[in-house]
């Protein structure tokens, strides 16, 4: 019996890169953007009608072929949730800009830190370091 001989690329290492390059998707439902492999995009494409549905848009297309009293198909499925995402980001109005909640967000953080306790026992003061502190203070105030 003849020994079976698989051919073995050049460079395996650029065949398994060129399988893990992503791509940017954006959900045709909810508008989000996934970071996917090509591979993946193309399976998803395939399951949904060449639409690119992200996973919690799947799984809600899934509950609507499954919550529905009568037969539908997945096309019809995922009709009805688009139209439940228009709706519904209609209703809401574009996201908030999240920028002023992480500006915010920090500010708190820092003054914690530099109100802390702790923080003030573990290193010793010197005119430069409180120099440091005062030019702190009158930024976050």
């Amino acid at each position: 019996m003849a020994p079976i001989s698989v051919p073995v690329p050049e460079n395996p290492a650029a065949v398994l890169i060129g399988q893990m390059e992503v791509e940017f998707a954006k959900c045709e439902c909810c508008g989000l953007t996934e970071e996917c492999t090509a591979a993946y995009i193309e399976g998803i494409r395939r399951r949904f009608d060449g639409k690119w549905i992200c996973g919690l848009c799947s799984e809600a297309v899934q509950d609507e072929i499954l919550k529905s009293d009568e037969l539908i198909t997945t096309e019809e499925a995922i009709a009805k949730h688009m139209s439940f995402c228009k709706k519904f980001a209609s209703a809401v109005g574009p996201p908030p800009d999240p920028t002023p909640h992480l500006i915010t967000a920090m500010r708190q953080i820092l003054r914690r830190s530099l109100d802390s306790p702790r923080a003030l026992r573990s290193r010793l003061t010197t005119p430069t370091t409180a120099a440091a502190d005062q030019i702190r203070r009158r930024a976050l105030a």
